[in-house]
């Protein structure tokens, strides 16, 4: 579990404000010097959030199907980088949004629409045979909806539910999630583009690997629903 403080003062500026963990779970600041206690407890809490970013897309495996069917059918550089670019800016509008509390929507709804956008990316693979014109529409609109999901994250260890500081948190943690999200593509990216040139790649392997991204999304979709 992790929880992130801010102790305020009485006109409800920030104190200190600390990310804490199983291995940081205590807060302490000296009264009379909240100023420098504050400046002390940034710049740990900020790695943190990166840190934090960087395991929630390691470990979000429905982030990551989503984004291996996006990439599964790019051809070149330029398509990459429009599907990562679009995605970002998309989840990234949706996450600050709603950790700054001016949008807001349950994990019921969220959860679910992930797990059909990663249905909806595999079936379209299929049926438009591996062409990726105009993905980055698509890429933007989904992106939207997995910013909810992300934002959830922060939304838990209590960010954005307070007076305190919003920005360090937000900037940290989507730091972290690009990072994570441009390690994965610099795997995944060299390994589809040399197999491309194979046609049988693009023929047999494309489709059934989409097959099982739609399966899988399937099953989450139907475990958040109904589970």
């Amino acid at each position: 579990h992790r929880m992130f403080v801010s102790v305020l003062d009485r006109v409800g500026a920030p104190i200190k404000e600390q990310l804490l963990t199983q291995n940081s779970p205590e807060i302490t600041f000296p009264v009379g010097q909240a100023s420098e206690a504050s400046v002390s407890s940034q710049l740990p809490s900020f790695f943190g959030f990166i840190k934090l970013g960087v395991e929630h897309i390691g470990t979000g495996y429905d982030h990551l199907l989503f984004l291996f069917a996006l990439l599964l059918v790019t051809k070149n550089f330029r398509s990459s980088v429009a599907v990562i670019t679009f995605f970002t800016l998309a989840h990234s509008v949706t996450l600050a949004g709603a950790t700054f509390n001016l949008v807001n929507l349950s994990p019921r709804i969220t959860e679910p629409l992930i797990a059909a956008t990663i249905v909806y990316v595999g079936l379209e693979n299929i049926w438009r045979k591996g062409d990726p014109h105009g993905r980055w529409a698509l890429t933007f609109c989904f992106g939207l909806v997995h910013g909810f999901g992300f934002a959830s994250v922060l939304r838990e260890m209590g960010v954005g539910g307070h007076a305190g500081g919003v920005a360090m948190p937000l900037l940290g943690f989507n730091i972290g999630v690009e990072l994570g999200q441009l390690a994965v593509a610099a795997i995944l990216l060299p390994l589809i583009w040399k197999l491309r040139v194979n046609p049988l790649f693009v023929s047999r392997i494309v489709p059934a690997c989409s097959v099982g991204v739609v399966a899988l999304g399937g099953y989450w979709l139907v475990q958040r629903l109904w589970g």
